[in-house]
């Protein structure tokens, strides 16, 4: 399949250009700047009002819930204090809007105290707090260790494991609501591409990334989606449905399975239990959205949270005159407590398409091509039951049966040679379903000892069709009319199999300050039958009050993506026929090793360091000798044509990751990041090379101030900024002559692979805006000005063969964007 067919439109190249950022763009911004004035002016007489605090007490680790904890308010002018019920819920009422923090107490447990939560007019907070029982337990005595604000919400990670929340989503500069985007300012990933949102984790390909929303594997969460691909140009999913979920780079928990690289485990949160609240939003980038949330029945604490969202990507333009369109949905319903325990339904779907027409492309767009007709469309959905029952106090069953559904269609019509007609030449038709039961106990002896165990099948059913004709040398033209005699098939299987998963895992603390962590994960595919075994173990230590020490192993297999696995190949030159040849891979493997330390420097200041080093094996490459291996696949919307492949490739990535921080508090918030790293592999002819995601380094600085105003200080204006740098990724040059004489399909020097680099990538985002809350009413606002690429940087995109001038071209990638968003919640 020719690149042209999905990077030329989906690329959003730069709407304004660096010679013509005065007139156009001043334009903008000064209505932005009358808008916000404006609407400012409007709220500015508004004065003290205030919110409900609510939410669910439970233990860390059972789950079950914490009757009689103490909830305090800490700092408001009237204290305020609330118990849990026999349910674990409590109610703070009348908490005056802004930032506020909760301390919560209960006999035996450590204390949780909870700073910065966000209290506006128009929506209450819902929390759900998780308490850590101590080890070293008395009787009468509160223990008053406060709770790491960086451990995850699965309490078996401990290492290369962050959390991350709706708040967090919003309020970083540059991330355009998507949460893929907002995890590329953590330590040890790497997205320097504004056209997609692909997450390269510690050198490794994007496609080694594990998505998992309510525990249900999915391929992934975007629209434009292609078969085999993890990211895309824009996300599907709503970030104002999250909960505080968990991002995992390295030596993930034995729960997790079929991921080389990261996982992404999302949760969407329920809604408000007692009150209907609603959320409208408009932002340029992401679109229109409407979101309900509200009690189902109050006695029972069940309730519903649905959002739907209209994407105007148009607006913010892209390189070319065709307008993409993407729509989405979300749902949850929480039923709350029932005799046969807490059913939950959730579901997401998207839908996106974009046409490219050639007698519409703009003559000044370098890699449009006039001769061609392509049309794109793409769809994802998920949807799935879970029940928990629990057994007593000490123990519960969550069982979670669910789908998922991906679906990609492309078609090019390329023009005849001096003739206006055009022909079909390339036709896609890719449909993944994957039909899902886990079932997972965790069982929690005492507070030493909590152990989680678990069964996963995922059936997938697939109907996957692929065929080109286009810029084809070895098809011939017999009766020269223009059009190649017939198809090469690339894919075509329609067919059904199982990947089988199971894990055991168990924690021991040996008192407050030390834990350990150990567990086994399995996984079998039916259709090559093959069975990997993976081990998996890590280590706490709190050296000292300010001082935590980790460490951790994995060994971690996954199978190969559909359009390498499925791929055909000519049984000879010319000759049409096509035969599967890689159907017979073997998972691709890695050993993971991790040491870290997190170190409090006082106050709401702290420093983490993590090393480390993977080992990659087993990794398919070609047969005969050459530079070729998947470890460079998945950061584009195709992948390769290579068949005949083998598991005999490696490679390695080791590196050291800094990050220093500052917690919002006082106004202020700071994330610095610095990641350096090495990531080479080998191909068949056992040359050492980058990887095509080896850019050595990448830093980042994230740092936000606000200023409380109005008569209660209840308003807020805010400023945050992102400064993102990294080296160049590897790239291999382009062989011209071959090109030329290969119909004008990219030929690339195989013995100089990933010789040469990409300029340093740099760009600085800058985000204005404010927050008001209504003066008598349950309503607040909230408008931003997102500047993105602010200095106008034309960052190096990618370097290809350009039919229309017969060169070697550079594309770009954004430039200056301005992004602007306004929610009004009620």
């Amino acid at each position: 399949m020719h690149w042209k067919e999905v990077s030329l439109g989906f690329r959003f190249q730069r709407p304004f250009r660096a010679n013509s950022f005065g007139t156009p763009n001043q334009k903008i911004m000064k209505q932005l700047l009358l808008i916000l004035l404006l609407f400012v002016g409007f709220t500015a007489n508004i004065w003290s009002q205030t919110q409900t605090i609510r939410g669910k007490i439970i233990d860390d680790q059972a789950e079950f819930p914490v009757t009689g904890a103490t909830i305090v308010l800490m700092n408001s002018e009237n204290e305020t204090a609330s118990f849990s019920d026999i349910d674990g819920y409590f109610e703070l009422n009348e908490v005056p809007v802004g930032r506020q923090m909760i301390e919560v107490n209960y006999v035996g447990y450590k204390r949780l105290t909870i700073p910065n939560i966000l209290v506006t007019a128009g929506k209450e907070s819902v929390l759900e707090i998780r308490l850590v029982e101590s080890v070293e337990k008395l009787d009468e005595v509160v223990i008053t260790l406060d709770t790491d604000k960086e451990l995850p919400q699965n309490e078996f990670a401990k290492v290369s494991a962050k959390p991350f929340s709706l708040e967090e989503v919003t309020r970083y500069s540059g991330g355009r609501n998507d949460p893929a985007r907002l995890v590329a300012s953590f330590a040890g990933v790497s997205a320097p591409n504004d056209s997609r949102n692909d997450i390269v984790v510690r050198g490794n390909s994007p496609t080694g990334l594990l998505w998992r929303i309510e525990g249900i594997p999915i391929q992934t969460t975007n629209h434009f989606y292609t078969l085999g691909t993890t990211g895309g140009p824009v996300n599907a999913l709503n970030t104002n449905l999250l909960s505080t979920s968990d991002f995992l780079t390295s030596a993930f928990p034995a729960e997790y399975g079929n991921a080389n690289a990261a996982v992404f485990d999302i949760n969407f949160r329920s809604g408000n239990p007692e009150n209907h609240e609603f959320t409208a939003q408009l932002a340029a980038f992401s679109g229109a959205e409407l979101m309900a949330e509200g009690p189902i029945n109050k006695a029972n604490n069940s309730s519903y949270l649905a959002a739907f969202r209209y994407g105007v990507a148009s607006i913010a333009a892209t390189g070319t005159q065709a307008s993409p369109e993407f729509q989405d949905a979300a749902f949850k319903l929480d039923f709350g407590k029932s005799k046969l325990g807490n059913f939950q339904l959730f579901g997401l779907w998207g839908g996106s398409n974009i046409d490219f027409l050639g007698d519409e492309i703009d003559e000044d767009d370098l890699f449009a091509d006039p001769d061609e007709d392509s049309f794109v469309e793409s769809a994802i959905a998920m949807a799935g039951i879970s029940n928990t029952y629990r057994f007593g106090k000490s123990a519960f069953l969550k069982t979670t049966l669910g789908g998922s559904f991906t679906r990609n269609d492309f078609a090019q019509d390329e023009a005849i040679e001096n003739s206006s007609e055009k022909y079909r030449a390339v036709n896609v038709d890719n449909i993944e379903n994957r039909f899902t039961i886990s079932s997972v106990l965790t069982k929690k002896f005492n507070s030493k000892l909590n152990t989680r165990l678990g069964l996963l099948n995922e059936t997938y059913d697939i109907d996957i069709f692929a065929e080109d004709r286009d810029d084809r040398v070895q098809i011939p033209d017999s009766n020269n009319d223009g059009i190649p005699d017939f198809f090469i098939t690339q894919r075509n299987i329609d067919d059904t199999y199982n990947l089988t998963q199971g894990f055991a895992q168990a924690e021991y603390r040996f008192n407050d300050d030390v834990s350990l962590n150990a567990g086994l994960h399995s996984q079998f595919l039916s259709y090559t039958e093959d069975l990997a075994i993976e081990p998996r173990l890590s280590f706490e230590w709190f050296a000292n009050n300010t001082t935590r020490f980790s460490a951790g192993y994995g060994f971690h297999a996954q199978t190969i993506p559909a359009p390498i696995f499925f791929f055909e190949s000519e049984s000879s030159p010319g000759s049409g026929i096509t035969e599967r040849t890689n159907d017979d891979l073997d998972f691709s493997k890695s050993h993971h090793f991790v040491l870290a330390m997190n170190k409090n420097l006082g106050g709401t200041w702290r420093l983490k360091t993590e090393a480390y080093y993977q080992s990659l094996f087993d990794v398919p490459v070609e047969q005969t000798p050459s530079s070729y291996s998947i470890l460079n696949q998945g950061a584009d919307f195709v992948f390769d044509e290579e068949g005949n492949l083998v598991n005999e490739g490696v490679g390695t990535n080791y590196g050291l990751e800094i990050t220093l921080e500052k917690f919002f508090s006082d106004g202020f918030y700071l994330l610095a990041t610095n990641s350096l790293f090495d990531s080479t592999y080998e191909g068949s002819d056992g040359i050492e090379r980058n990887t095509a995601f080896n850019n050595n380094w990448v830093s980042n600085v994230l740092a936000g101030r606000e200023w409380a105003w109005g008569k209660s200080k209840q308003n807020a204006w805010t400023i945050d900024t992102k400064i993102t740098a990294s080296g160049g990724a590897p790239f291999t040059p382009i062989d011209l002559e071959g090109t030329r004489a290969n119909a004008g399909r990219e030929v690339r020097f195989d013995d100089i692979a990933f010789s040469e680099r990409y300029d340093t990538y740099f760009r600085l985002d800058l985000k204005i805006g404010t927050r008001l809350n209504s003066a008598n009413k349950k309503r607040s606002h909230q408008f931003f000005l997102d500047l993105q690429n602010v200095t106008n940087r034309e960052n190096e995109f990618v370097r290809r063969y350009n039919e229309v001038t017969d060169e070697i071209n550079v594309v770009d990638q954004i430039g200056f964007f301005p992004d602007v968003l306004y929610r009004f919640q009620f």
